[in-house]
């Protein structure tokens, strides 16, 4: 393991997927609160660094620092290495300097604006950023669901079922989750072998990621739980990710999308029904959504919100 030391105590090493992920996974359910204080939840990470549209090419970047053989710290992007986000143990407030120190001066910035992500709960991180320059350029708010304050209760539509996701298809999958988020801009789901036109992945590369997830899923997921919805001529048409955290008692939704043609029927709705019916049972306080009004329409309750921060450099 390569470390470098950083004073009696705390040393620091570059992650790498193969044996990090589960160190990183630790980190962040340990200090994951609902007010979300101490950085996002797990499941955000994780799913991130196994989908396809992560660039993998600089994930040796991300830098993880321990006090003995517990994280405390850890500084990573999502997809764009130009946007950088924090996870940081309370009681470690004192390395918060050092982390954005690091993130300046070891990602790459290219052409775009480096991005320092922060949630607003993280009040060490954003006085360090403060105090270097940086300004807040946009707010990206998300929605949440208080499994104490109400209940989704949206019924199915005529018409449609439900898919045990245990045994789905995974090719009736990766079409759905296409034509879901890309047929606009991507054009159908034909052509498996050729790249998009703008570079993206090809439909079958998005097969082999969702064939791939559900042979050997990554190492917390919980596919069990997730929830697909077929018409009546067992296409699926609607799909519901479903991360189960239950040592933080949070039903991570990622990600939920409905084929055009099947929308504004109530699916997502009864899908999300769905998720509060399996998971409240089991303990779950929260489930996260997205920053459309949709969720408020539903019955979401609560909001949480990332900042941007910038600096003209």
């Amino acid at each position: 393991m390569s470390e470098t030391r950083t004073d009696n105590h705390i040393t620091t090493k570059q992650f790498q997927v193969l044996t990090d992920i589960n160190l990183v996974w630790k980190l962040m359910t340990d200090v994951y609160n609902h007010e979300r204080t101490n950085g996002n939840a797990a499941p955000f990470f994780e799913y991130a660094v196994t989908s396809p549209w992560t660039d993998w090419d600089y994930l040796r970047l991300n830098r993880i620092w321990l006090d003995g053989d517990t994280p405390v710290a850890f500084v990573y992007y999502e997809d764009s290495v130009t946007g950088i986000n924090y996870v940081l143990r309370p009681g470690y407030e004192a390395l918060a300097g050092d982390m954005i120190e690091y993130a300046r001066s070891a990602f790459p910035k290219f052409s775009e604006s480096q991005e320092m992500l922060l949630l607003s709960g993280q009040k060490a991180l954003i006085e360090e950023v403060l105090k270097r320059g940086y300004k807040p350029v946009y707010e990206e708010v998300t929605c949440v669901f208080d499994f104490s304050k109400g209940k989704l209760s949206f019924s199915l539509p005529e018409g449609y079922h439900f898919v045990d996701p245990v045994k789905a298809d995974p090719l009736k999958v990766a079409r759905c989750l296409w034509e879901g988020f890309n047929s606009k801009e991507l054009g159908p789901f034909v052509d498996w072998e050729k790249p998009t036109k703008n570079g993206g992945a090809s439909p079958h590369e998005l097969y082999q990621n969702v064939l791939g997830a559900t042979i050997a899923p990554s190492p917390h997921s919980t596919y069990e739980y997730n929830v697909i919805i077929a018409d009546e001529n067992e296409e699926y048409v609607c799909f519901s990710g479903m991360w189960w955290v239950p040592e933080n008692h949070l039903a991570y939704m990622e990600p939920l999308c409905t084929v055009p043609g099947h929308q504004r029927k109530g699916l997502a709705a009864a899908a999300l029904s769905r998720h509060d019916e399996l998971l409240r049972p089991l303990g779950a306080q929260q489930m996260t959504g997205g920053g459309s009004e949709f969720y408020k329409r539903i019955g979401y309750q609560g909001i949480q919100t990332l900042i941007h921060y910038q600096k003209d450099e």
